[in-house]
């Protein structure tokens, strides 16, 4: 987690949730920075935001309000060699991303060349996020990421794969990302502290919560979300008390 201001991320989807989900990354990012100015132009600039047009840049006519401000600069387009509407693999070959995002509804977006150029990653262990459901429209597969890349990949979706089978006793773990893993224990919280409402730092509380029950040799094996046979056991601990705190201090409960 102490390197993810560093990671370079390209965001396959400029709707909703893909904004939605870089404007709440790039805050965790620029608070572990130190939450100011500064802080936020460099979280910023770990983004690279491809959309049915290509890359997001500020020469881009029309641009979505909620894009803006992710908007690659035209400074930055001559150091890496890209430009206004560079396709997704144009934009994973020259950045070389730690991660790749799919929120775009397009299934199979990450094709074999995209894969493929994404081997060669300034990471070690770079991630796929296949995060569009339902399945027909998940980005990539398992299959497909393990196969290419190999077992070095960090592989997460948002509709249900098998894992994989990579031969020697090991396995290619997919990682469905599901909000079961949240939604009880914040619901009970927000309910036993009257909330008026559910906030950002309120979600964002909970998942940090959550990682932390992660085991290091879980993570090591390219495991990502804690196993459901530990999670209902744990659920008051993952939200519940972190959640309340927040509304207290933010005063969001009825009492005040």
């Amino acid at each position: 987690m102490i390197d993810f201001p560093k990671q370079k991320i390209v965001v396959a989807g400029a709707g909703s949730a893909g904004i939605g989900v870089v404007n709440a990354a790039s805050r965790t990012m620029a608070r572990m920075l130190g939450n100011n100015e500064v802080a936020f132009e460099s979280a910023r600039s770990q983004f690279w935001i491809v959309d049915a047009h290509g890359l997001i840049t500020e020469e881009r006519v029309d641009i979505d309000p909620d894009a803006r401000p992710f908007a690659r600069r035209k400074s930055e387009l001559t150091h890496q060699g890209l430009n206004e509407g560079a396709s997704l693999i144009e934009v994973v070959k020259k950045v070389k991303p730690d991660v790749i995002l799919g929120l775009s509804a397009v299934g199979g977006l990450f094709s074999k060349e995209v894969l493929e150029a994404l081997k060669d990653s300034s990471s070690s262990r770079p991630a796929i996020f296949a995060m569009s459901n339902p399945t027909k429209n998940a980005e990539c597969t398992p299959e497909e990421a393990f196969s290419i890349i190999g077992e070095k990949v960090v592989f997460s979706s948002g509709s249900p794969f098998d894992d994989v089978d990579l031969g020697d006793g090991k396995i290619g773990h997919s990682n469905q990302g599901n909000n079961m893993y949240l939604f009880p224990g914040i619901g009970l919280g927000t309910l036993l502290s009257g909330a008026r409402i559910v906030s950002d730092g309120m979600l964002q509380a909970a998942a940090e919560r959550l990682a932390s029950y992660m085991k290091e040799e879980e993570v090591l094996q390219g495991i990502i979300y804690p196993p459901t046979s530990r999670l209902y056991t744990r659920t008051i601990n993952v939200s519940v008390f972190r959640v309340i705190c927040l509304l207290i201090i933010y005063g969001y409960t009825q009492n005040t």
